[in-house]
């Protein structure tokens, strides 16, 4: 059983040199993400050109995505790096402290407009939510507080807003720069963080492609009024990342998993592409089984349809990177053998299509979900045809061929669907069916005799210009 759920898998020190590599798109890695909170620009360029040496030999379209810092928010420096923060005390935020003058009284934090963000009676979560102040009040830049829950705090942790409204801008100075080294490293998706609505989307997609840049724009859902503005986003994005661990802060935990189903089954039945990410299996940093928890959080995901589960820490800086890519393709595999619904293709069957393609695609997976049909070959340019049918539940491997590396890189996200790297040299139906037919049965995809749905443009060249289908039986002549 081929897995459909695809992995993507975060590059750090551990990764890096061919052999390591080359191990990890063996055990199953389909996209890379180079995070641009850490490294410089040399260090991502060298890891992406270690990516694509490194499929080039495994003969493997592995796609590159690039994820953007964002304006993520942060305290200051202590004199001493860290304080202890006791339930009940008061303590301070302040734009205006030095940078490194923070002490258990209060500390600096890198955004001029909180004061303004926030009021009375609001709470403040720093640390991944681990400590909790209470603000009572406001006087110029600084903001008084009460320790509601304590803890250790050190230099650089990161703030949020409970329930969301923190004003800083999606794309930050440094992102502009890095949207400009993505379009050079000529990246497959660009991932981008804490957007607020829409147009927070379209604006770092205009950006992208000034800079030459042709990726799917990823947005992440990270914050709160996201969740609000959901519908502007899916429209604007090409792909949704339900990023759990600032949204699970703003958002509380209770709620967490709640939204990141209505997430998955709203960015499914609107035809775009979804990944679920952060701490899938980070007991896996240290250790080289995952938690029985962390197998569950992963079949949750798949079973609810996501495209795509994220590794990030567990293969950037983690002991077991391998074995963490091994055990989440091992995950994803065992929860695809459930099927959650006796009815696949009623997906959308009251829906009126604006596409052709989109139609041919929904046509397509009715058929194969009511024929013996071993397997779906889509003829594709862009690869949009084949997005439309992974939408649709089936167990029926999807083959893009397509002579773009681009393409092909593309489509490794697409839940279900398996690029194949193949050129057209003859449009005569006859000579085109049996070049089709020798790829399948060299590439083991098929067997002779076996029945397959196959999809097509009338004219070469042309993007989202699938307008035809056909069942054909695979010949060995």
């Amino acid at each position: 059983m081929q897995r459909r759920t695809k992995i993507v898998a975060t590059l750090g020190p551990v990764t890096d040199g061919d052999k390591r590599l080359r191990k990890l798109i063996k055990a199953g890695l389909d996209v890379a993400r180079l995070n641009f909170s850490h490294g410089d620009a040399e260090e991502h360029r060298m890891r992406a050109r270690q990516l694509r040496a490194a499929a080039r030999k495994c003969g493997r379209d592995v796609g590159l995505m690039g994820d953007l810092q964002g304006p993520k928010i942060r305290i200051k420096r202590f004199t001493g790096h860290h304080v202890e923060l006791a339930d009940g005390a008061h303590f301070f935020l302040d734009s205006e402290l030095g940078y490194e003058d923070g002490t258990v009284d209060g500390v600096g934090v890198a955004l001029d407009t909180l004061h303004q963000d926030v009021a009375p009676g609001d709470e403040m979560l720093l640390n991944d939510g681990m400590i909790t102040l209470r603000v009572n009040r406001i006087e110029g830049t600084r903001i008084h507080t009460t320790v509601v829950t304590g803890g250790i705090l050190s230099d650089h942790k990161g703030i949020n807003k409970k329930g969301g409204g923190l004003s800083a801008p999606a794309l930050t100075e440094i992102d502009k720069q890095n949207i400009k080294l993505a379009a050079e490293l000529e990246m497959d998706f660009l991932a981008v963080s804490f957007v607020r609505s829409g147009d927070d989307v379209m604006e770092a997609r205009r950006l992208f492609t000034e800079a030459g840049g042709s990726g799917l724009i990823v947005a992440k859902i990270e914050r709160a009024e996201a969740v609000d503005n959901f519908d502007s986003i899916l429209e604007a994005a090409d792909v949704i990342m339900v990023a759990r661990g600032d949204l699970g802060v703003e958002v509380g935990y209770t709620e967490l998993i709640g939204i990141q189903k209505n997430l998955i089954r709203r960015t499914r039945k609107g035809g775009k592409i979804v990944i679920t990410a952060t701490q899938m299996m980070e007991s896996m940093i240290d250790n080289p089984i995952p938690t029985r928890a962390e197998v569950s959080d992963v079949s949750n995901a798949v079973m609810d349809g996501t495209d795509a589960v994220m590794l990030s820490g567990e293969t950037a800086v983690g002991k077991y990177p391998v074995e963490a890519i091994r055990a989440m393709s091992e995950v994803c595999t065992g929860a695809e053998k459930f099927r959650l619904t006796q009815h696949p293709t009623r997906h959308r069957l009251d829906d009126v299509f604006e596409h052709v393609d989109e139609a041919i695609a929904m046509a397509v997976m009715y058929t194969a979900n009511h024929m013996d049909v071993k397997a779906i070959i889509a003829l594709t340019e862009s690869g949009s045809t084949t997005r439309w049918m992974s939408r649709v539940r089936s167990d029926i491997p999807i083959y893009a061929f397509t002579p773009y590396a681009s393409t092909s890189r593309r489509v490794a996200l697409y839940r279900g669907v398996y690029p194949v790297a193949f050129a057209i040299q003859d449009m005569d139906r006859g000579r085109l069916y049996a070049d089709i037919f020798k790829t399948l049965l060299s590439n083991k995809l098929v067997m002779a005799d076996d029945l397959v749905i196959f999809s097509k443009g009338d004219i070469v060249g042309v993007s989202g210009g699938t307008n035809s289908m056909a069942i054909l039986k695979v010949s060995e002549t």
